[in-house]
């Protein structure tokens, strides 16, 4: 009530390393039948006690004619999905849905650069803790990995490296008056983010054999603020990085940014926005 929020129903998410998204292959088959059986197929892939784990499909290629035919499974500890619905419940809030973030993500993306649903991008999400690294292949999220790496270490980091207060690091972060990071700082970094990448698409690749290397990187969530740090991964990768903005396309009321800058809110925005998208659908 005091953050002004009337309704009592949410749409929710979960990530991390106890969610597992993997696009697999299973005999053709109807929906229903398929239902029956993606238990028994999870085994094969998912590597938790099949007893505590929520499951979900979606079959991508429904119209197909062939004998076999290609499923995104999704896996959630239940711990993780049970710890979300009680966190909301403590504070009088229903969870009427729970999305993977991924899929969130991915929401908010699609329909801010449609010219992305075609070929092989990644979506690198830089958070405090974790930077989520998710790749689609035409439109379809087929891999999430995450990396212990985010804003807390870089401004640890830069502490530590340059004799500076919390406050001195997090304002070089984000662009303040304490200083210009050293680039020396943002190569090491980049090389971090990339190598998570590199692994991430040469697993893809190993996977399944169809699918190209990654053609171009979108960056988000609070870490991509950090100056010319894309540039510096675009450098390091060799392909494009740019930064993506949530609200690109979508129409936004008058005043709801009138106190801040939109370039400073819009990168923590893609998950929160995705999450909506999913009650407008």
């Amino acid at each position: 009530a005091s953050a002004g929020v009337k309704t009592k129903s949410v749409v929710t998410a979960v990530g991390g390393r106890d969610v597992i998204v993997k696009k697999i292959t299973m005999d053709r088959m109807g929906e229903t039948e398929a239902r029956e059986v993606i238990r028994w197929e999870a085994e094969q892939h998912v590597p938790f006690d099949m007893d505590n784990v929520e499951l979900d499909f979606q079959i991508l290629d429904p119209e197909g004619e062939g004998l076999q035919m290609t499923v995104l499974l999704v896996a959630a500890k239940r711990e993780l999905v049970d710890h979300k619905v009680a966190l909301l419940a403590d504070v009088g809030l229903q969870s009427t849905i729970i999305d993977v973030d991924a899929f969130a993500l991915h929401n908010a993306f699609e329909i801010n650069y449609p010219e992305a649903m075609s070929g092989v991008v990644g979506l690198v999400n830089i958070g405090h803790e974790v930077t989520n690294i998710y790749i689609l292949d035409d439109g379809i999220p087929v891999l999430t990995r995450d990396i212990p790496v985010g804003t807390r270490r870089f401004r640890e980091d830069l502490q530590r490296e340059r004799g500076q207060s919390a406050e001195e690091a997090e304002r070089m972060l984000q662009g303040g008056s304490s200083g210009e990071i050293p680039e020396a700082f943002l190569q090491t970094r980049a090389e971090e983010l990339a190598v998570g990448i590199e692994r991430a698409g040469a697993f893809l690749q190993t996977a399944s054999r169809s699918a190209g290397g990654i053609s171009r990187i979108f960056l988000t969530g609070g870490g991509s603020r950090i100056p010319r740090l894309s540039r510096a991964l675009g450098d390091r990768l060799q392909i494009p990085v740019q930064l993506a903005n949530p609200i690109e396309k979508l129409q936004v009321a008058d005043g709801v940014f009138d106190d801040m800058q939109v370039d400073e809110v819009a990168p923590l925005l893609m998950l929160p926005i995705g999450l909506a998208l999913r009650t407008a659908a």
